[in-house]
C-alpha cells in the first residue's frame, strides 16, 4: 500500500487539475473559514486576556472579608424546630458583634507562611469628602503602602504623586482621577473627610491614580492603615485581608482552602467576576459555531466536487479496478483529493487569518469604558492556527469520504456494461 501511495496522489492531482475552477472555489471557501476563525479567535481571546490581566493587576487575587458565606444561626433556632411546633418564633434579633477579622495578626502570619503568597491587611469603610461646596461619597481603604505594592499595580497607575507619599504626610490620601474630577480637586489640595463615626479631619491629596476601572477611579481612596482606623473610630481593626498569588489561576482552590481553615469568606478574583467569565464562554460558543458553519458550507462544496468527479470518472474507476486496484486504493484516490483541498485551504487560511489579525490590530478605537481601550487587542498563538487548520483538513477529508466510499463499491462489470 505504501508503494502505491505516490501513484494514488498523482491520480488525485490529475482529477483535481481537470476541474481547476471548482477546486479553487471550494478551496477558497475552506480558506475563508479557517481565516475567519483565526482572526475572530485572536480578537476575542485578546480582549479576554486584556480584561483578565487588567482585573488581575488592579485587584487582589483573593479577598478575605470579615463576613461568612453562610450566616451563623442563632442558638434559639438550633434548638427550636418550627416544623414540629405549635408556636412560631418571629423577629429573632441577630447577635450584635463588633465587625472586623478576629485574630487578624495570627491569620496574617499563617497566610504569609504559605508558599507563593503575599498578603496585605486593609480596613475599608465609607467616607464623605468635602471640597468647597461639593460633597462626594467614596470608600476609604486603610493600607500598608509597602504591602500594597505586592498585591496590586497601583504604584504604576499613579498619574500624580506616588504611593509612598502616604508615609511622608500624616494626613495624606491617594484618590482616583474620577473622584478628583468630581471634587474639582488637584494634587496637593487639602479637602475635608467626614466618616460615619462623625470624625472630621482635613486630609491632603498626595497622589492621584488611574486604574482603568471606572468604579475604582470614581470612588476609591487610600490612606495609611492607622489613619483610616482613627477616621473610622476602629482602632487596631481590619476587615479585609488581600492576597496575591504567584499563580493567579489557582486562586479559586486556594480561596476554598482558606475559607475552610479560617471560616471567613474568601473570594477569588474568578468568583468576583463570574458574570464576565460567563460572557466569555458565550463569546467562545458564538465564535466556534459561526466558523464551524462556514467550514461546513465549504465542505459541502468539496463533497459536490468529489461526487461530480466520481460520476465523471466511472470508466476510469473500472479500468483501475481491472488493473488490480482494490477498493481501498480507489477510496484513497478520492479521499486524497479532499485532503489535498483541505491542506491547501488550511495553508491559505493561515495566511488570510494572519493578514486579518494584523488588520484588526491596526484599527484604533476610542472607547470610554471600564478598560479605557484605544485599540483592539490581538493574541497571536500557534494553537489558533493548529486548531483551525486541523479542523479544516479533517472536515474536508470527511466530506470526501462519502463519495469516495461510493466509488470504491462500484463494480467494473456494471460500469462497462452500462457504458456499452
Amino acid at each position: 500500500m505504501i508503494s502505491i501511495i505516490p501513484l494514488l496522489l498523482k491520480i488525485a492531482l490529475a482529477h483535481l487539475s481537470g476541474r481547476r475552477r471548482q477546486t479553487l472555489v471550494a478551496t477558497a471557501g475552506v480558506a475563508m473559514g479557517v481565516g475567519f476563525f483565526i482572526a475572530m479567535a485572536a480578537m476575542m481571546q485578546g480582549f479576554q486576556t486584556y480584561f483578565v490581566q487588567t482585573i488581575v493587576d488592579v485587584s487582589p487575587h483573593i479577598v478575605i472579608s470579615d463576613t461568612y458565606r453562610e450566616l451563623p444561626r442563632q442558638p434559639l433556632t438550633l434548638i427550636f424546630n418550627p416544623e414540629n411546633a405549635a408556636l412560631a418564633i418571629r423577629n429573632v434579633k441577630p447577635k450584635e458583634e463588633i465587625r472586623g477579622i478576629r485574630n487578624a495578626g495570627r491569620i496574617l502570619r499563617a497566610l504569609a507562611d504559605m508558599k507563593g503568597v503575599k498578603v496585605a491587611p486593609m480596613l475599608e469603610g465609607q467616607i464623605i469628602y468635602r471640597y468647597g461646596s461639593t460633597d462626594k461619597a467614596a470608600t476609604l481603604s486603610g493600607i500598608d503602602p509597602d504591602a500594597e505594592k505586592n498585591i496590586t499595580d497601583i504604584e504604576s497607575d499613579m498619574v500624580s504623586g506616588k504611593l509612598d507619599n502616604l508615609k511622608t504626610y500624616a494626613n495624606g490620601i491617594v484618590i482616583g482621577v474620577g473622584l478628583a474630577r468630581d471634587l474639582n480637586a488637584k494634587y496637593g489640595d487639602t479637602i475635608t473627610a467626614v466618616s460615619p463615626a462623625g470624625i472630621v479631619r482635613n486630609v491632603k491629596i498626595v497622589g492621584i491614580f488611574r486604574s482603568g476601572i471606572t468604579a475604582l477611579d470614581n470612588r476609591a481612596s487610600y490612606a495609611l492603615l492607622k489613619r483610616a482606623q482613627i477616621l473610622q473610630n476602629r482602632p487596631n481593626v481590619i476587615n479585609a485581608i488581600r492576597m496575591h498569588l504567584d499563580d493567579p489561576n489557582a486562586a479559586r482552590s486556594v480561596a476554598a482552602d482558606i475559607e475552610k481553615r479560617f471560616s471567613y469568606k474568601a473570594e477569588s478574583w474568578q468568583e468576583a467576576n463570574e458574570g464576565f467569565m460567563a460572557v466569555f464562554t458565550i463569546q467562545n460558543i458564538i465564535i466556534y459555531s459561526t466558523t464551524s458553519a462556514i467550514l461546513i458550507v465549504a465542505c459541502f462544496g468539496i463533497f459536490n466536487i468529489i461526487s461530480t468527479i466520481v460520476n465523471e470518472k466511472t470508466r476510469d474507476i473500472a479500468i483501475l479496478k481491472s488493473m488490480g486496484f482494490g477498493e481501498g486504493d480507489i477510496q484513497g484516490v478520492f479521499v486524497f483529493q479532499g485532503a489535498l483541498m483541505g491542506v491547501c485551504g488550511a495553508v491559505a487560511g493561515w495566511g488570510l487569518g494572519y493578514a486579518m489579525s494584523r488588520g484588526l490590530g491596526a484599527i484604533r478605537v476610542n472607547i470610554e469604558s471600564e478598560l479605557s481601550m484605544d485599540r483592539l487587542f490581538i493574541i497571536y498563538t500557534w494553537t489558533h492556527y493548529a486548531f483551525g487548520g486541523g479542523a479544516c483538513v479533517i472536515a474536508a477529508t470527511l466530506a470526501a469520504w462519502l463519495p469516495a466510499r461510493k466509488a470504491s463499491k462500484l463494480r467494473p462489470v456494471d460500469i462497462l456494461r452500462g457504458a456499452a
